[in-house]
């Protein structure tokens, strides 16, 4: 067991203080709910001052819109009360949809607009009069709460958030090396490189919400850039890494004797993978390490006649992948050390027509259906509170809204459901202890502070780490809701039984509800991202103009990275994470193939165009069976033919820049049958002839 970090106990001694002073005031301006400022401190404090400034700037715009809402559709609906059931159950699932559709802190504004409404307006409808009144103090409390917090967080002790984006990315550049080391050894495959390949996914995923934070915490807008710079290099390097695995795999394997030299610059590039960070923090930003691969890479390039054997056309693709892996590595390096150090100058080594690109993947099916089961279970909620009659049952729809809110994005959230009806059930048994065996034996704010003292910051020392957040700070936020403080102790068992157990019942309601609605698990989303992907392969291999291919690539890279932590590990060579990683490096070989195509001509052009169209049609034909299919044997010989005819031209006697375009297309061409036949390469088109 890991006892709690004494970064855990400052939080915990914080955000209690915090809290107390929230209630406290909350009483003195004698606002008629000041358990709910106490309340509110608990839900948007975080052990650093960015992330809790950004919640509570977000969760302060989030109730006042949420109020507004309530405003406006109370008094016009209540007298129908199917209606007024609709209308909530739209305007939360409306706010819902676009809380998940932003992957940034903003997502929380919309969040909290959509079930604030129901949690004012519900709660309204025997009294719609006094709906103003209620959201103008339910707007005051939270506001109330989130002052609190902020103040106490930055004045007390603040905790950055720049330490911890290093400490993140330190344990991604592990991975890295670990996944470097493994594929300059000719190892693509295996449980231990398929569990890196999913921590290196979700590391670079986690780090979008994060940086989204870093503004709030008084980083310079520099390191914030070169932050977002250092995720987009993370993300770019394992679709390089995955390209080079395939030709050195296939060097390693096939070829009867290695160029000279060949191991001695794998072993060199291994051992700079493991390279001390610290020795990247030169203030030129300059790796002489590096700069030597580089010398080595070119001096292992096949000669132009050497590039019409299968032995050199492979060599020279891996040493191409090799040299792009190298100023991507070094650039991450650079950029970590220029964060950590506030350096003012930092130079970019990997520059690519791939860069730039802002479009990120949302599969909107999902998303639409998620929003849909949340507006069902509302509309049904609603329906059997009213046809029930129960004045107390209000709470219940609310928090059941809360909860299908809290867990849409989710794949499978019936889990996490349950998990917020176990933290209520504790927090109901907590309120009910204190109410009837602690209070009454407290009569002034000092002693019941005290009292509060050891549950709440015992509670809140597990509330920052990752497996404990959700459960803990719901048994918090719920307890101080559930005793609901006021300025005279004034209880009675039999409310407090009929209000808690309709959230009680909300919840075990809404895990019902996600349960029979959403059962699918990652399973489902997994394949829709497969099948949306083949989708753009077949895309970037037609005819068809594309708009920009930065974003189409930024596209097909930000699924890749949705798709990899749904996958389990595996040692399968075939398995979907190293297919789709293939997948993808079709697709920019076919992007580079539209580049050059431009200047070929003859037969070089008609064969490469062959080529991309026998690419679109096999993974349209994916697509539309929504399975992946045999790659066609006929592609294989279209792809040996198209290689045959750019090696023969390259080895004529033509211009320095038509050399160079050829090269491009055989890097292409090469890099395309590695990847949809990575089996067929110990018999390449042209073996044996002009190997390097």
């Amino acid at each position: 067991m890991v006892y709690p970090s004494v970064r855990d106990w400052l939080f915990s001694v914080k955000t209690f203080a915090a809290s107390i002073l929230a209630l406290y005031l909350g009483l003195i301006f004698q606002l008629p709910r000041p358990y709910w400022a106490m309340a509110t401190v608990y839900i948007v404090s975080n052990p650093f001052v960015g992330a809790t400034r950004s919640k509570a700037l977000y969760r302060a715009l989030g109730t006042a819109l949420g109020a507004v809402g309530a405003i406006a559709l109370v008094p016009p609906f209540v007298e129908t009360p199917w209606l007024f059931s609709l209308v909530v159950a739209l305007w939360t699932g409306v706010l819902l949809y676009l809380a998940i559709s932003d992957r940034t802190a903003r997502s929380y504004v919309f969040m909290l607009a959509g079930y604030t409404m129901p949690l004012i307006a519900l709660p309204a409808v025997t009294d719609p009069g006094a709906v103003f009144d209620l959201a103008i103090a339910r707007t005051e409390e939270i506001t109330l709460g989130i002052v609190c917090a902020s103040v106490v967080g930055s004045a007390v002790l603040p905790s950055r958030l720049a330490p911890t984006l290093i400490e993140r990315t330190d344990a991604w550049f592990r991975d890295a090396a670990f996944y470097g080391r493994e594929t300059l050894s000719g190892r693509i495959a295996g449980t231990q490189i398929s569990a890196c390949r999913q921590r290196l996914a979700t590391t670079a995923n986690g780090l979008e919400f994060l940086l989204s934070q870093l503004s709030y915490d008084n980083a310079h807008p520099q390191a914030i850039t070169r932050a977002q710079t250092l995720r987009g290099r993370m993300q770019i390097f394992m679709p390089i890494i995955s390209a080079l695995g395939d030709p050195l795999a296939a060097l390693l394997a096939d070829m009867r004797t290695l160029p000279e030299g060949l191991e001695a610059l794998l072993a060199d590039a291994a051992r700079w993978f493991d390279a001390p960070l610290a020795n990247a923090a030169r203030d030129d930003g300059a790796d002489p390490a590096a700069d030597a691969l580089r010398r080595q890479i070119a001096a292992l390039q096949p000669s132009a006649g050497a590039l019409a054997g299968w032995d050199g056309a492979l060599l020279s693709n891996a040493l191409w992948r090799l040299r792009q892996l190298v100023d991507v590595w070094q650039d991450c390096r650079s950029l970590r050390a220029a964060i950590a150090h506030e350096r003012s100058v930092w130079r970019p080594r990997f520059r690519h027509w791939r860069l730039g690109g802002t479009e990120r993947y949302y599969d909107r099916g999902m998303m639409l259906f998620s929003t849909a089961s949340a507006v069902g279970a509302i509309v049904v909620a609603c329906g059997l509170w009213i046809s029930s009659g129960w004045n107390d049952g209000a709470s219940g729809v609310t928090l059941a809204a809360v909860a299908c809110c809290f867990f849409a994005a989710l794949d499978e959230p019936a889990p996490q459901v349950f998990r917020f009806f176990f933290a209520t059930c504790i927090a109901v048994v907590l309120a009910g202890l204190y109410l009837f065996v602690v209070l009454p034996h407290v009569h002034d704010f000092p002693m019941l502070a005290l009292m509060f003292a050891g549950p709440f910051i015992l509670v809140g020392t597990l509330i920052p780490r990752p497996q404990f957040n959700l459960v803990t700070m719901l048994v918090a936020v719920n307890t101080a809701t559930f005793i609901s403080i006021q300025s005279a102790y004034d209880t009675d068992v039999l409310v407090f039984l009929n209000s808690n157990l309709s959230g009680v019942a909300g919840l075990l309601y809404a895990f019902v509800w996600t349960r029979a609605t959403r059962p699918f698990g990652a399973e489902l989303a997994a394949r829709r991202l497969l099948v949306s992907s083949w989708s753009d392969v077949a895309l970037t291999a037609s005819t068809e103009p594309i708009d920009d291919q930065r974003n189409l690539y930024s596209r097909m890279l930000d699924r890749l990275m949705q798709l990899i932590p749904r996958l389990a590990a595996s040692d399968d060579h075939r398995h979907p994470s190293i297919e789709s990683f293939r997948d993808l490096r079709v697709a920019l070989n076919a992007l580079d193939l539209r580049r050059t195509r431009r200047r070929l001509t003859g037969d070089v052009l008609a064969c490469v165009d062959g080529v991309m169209a026998d690419v679109n049609a096999y993974f349209a034909e994916c697509a539309k069976r929504r399975a992946r299919q045999p790659v066609p044997p006929a592609l294989l010989g279209a792809i040996d033919a198209a290689l045959d005819r750019v090696a023969a031209h390259g080895a004529d006697d033509v211009s320095q820049m038509l050399r160079h375009r050829l090269r491009d297309t055989l890097h292409a061409l090469v890099g395309l049958r590695l990847s949809l036949f990575p089996a067929a390469t110990a018999a390449g088109p042209i073996a044996g002839e002009g190997a390097a």
